[in-house]
C-alpha cells in the first residue's frame, strides 16, 4: 500500500475517533442528567426500603449475607457514585471557567472597540496610531501594585 493511502486511512480513523468521542460525551451528559432527574425522593426511599427488606430476609437463613456487610457494601457503592459525580462536576466547572474566560475576553475586546469608537472625532483626522506600549502602560498604572493589592492600602 502506498504511503499516501496509509496517511489517508490514518486521517480518516482519527476523524472517526473524534466524532465518536463527541457522541460519547453527549450521550454521557444525557445519561447523567436523566439519572439525576430519575432519583426522586420517593424512589430513593422505595429503593432503601426494598434493600433493607432484602437484607433482613436474607440474613437469618444464610451466614454470607449479614446486615453489616450490606450496609458496608451500600456505603462503598454510594461513595463510588459520589466520587464519580464530583469528578464529573469538576470537569463541567473547568469547562464553564474556560467559557467564562472566553466571554470575558470578548467583553474586553468589545469595550475597547466601543471606547475607541466613542473617542474618535466626528470628522476623521489622519493621526498615527498610538503605540500599544503606551496603552499597556496606562492600564498598568491604573491597577494597584502587588503589595498594594495584598494589603488593601494604596500609596497613591
Amino acid at each position: 500500500m502506498k504511503f499516501e493511502a496509509l496517511r489517508h486511512r490514518v486521517k480518516r480513523a482519527e476523524q472517526v475517533v473524534s466524532i465518536r468521542a463527541n457522541e460519547t460525551q453527549c450521550n454521557w451528559f444525557t445519561l447523567s442528567q436523566v439519572w439525576r432527574e430519575g432519583w426522586t425522593p420517593l424512589r430513593i426511599i422505595t429503593v432503601g426500603m426494598a434493600g433493607g427488606f432484602l437484607a433482613g430476609k436474607l440474613e437469618p437463613g444464610n451466614a454470607r449475607f449479614h446486615g453489616a456487610r450490606w450496609l458496608q457494601m451500600i456505603g462503598s457503592a454510594s461513595n463510588l457514585v459520589a466520587s464519580a459525580q464530583a469528578a464529573f462536576a469538576s470537569m463541567q466547572a473547568s469547562e464553564a471557567a474556560d467559557t467564562a474566560e472566553e466571554a470575558a475576553d470578548k467583553v474586553d475586546e468589545a469595550s475597547e472597540t466601543v471606547a475607541q469608537a466613542s473617542a474618535a472625532p466626528a470628522a476623521p483626522i489622519a493621526r498615527p496610531a498610538a503605540p500599544r506600549a503606551n496603552v499597556t502602560a496606562t492600564l498598568q498604572a491604573a491597577q494597584p501594585q502587588p503589595a498594594e493589592a495584598a494589603t488593601d492600602v494604596s500609596e497613591r
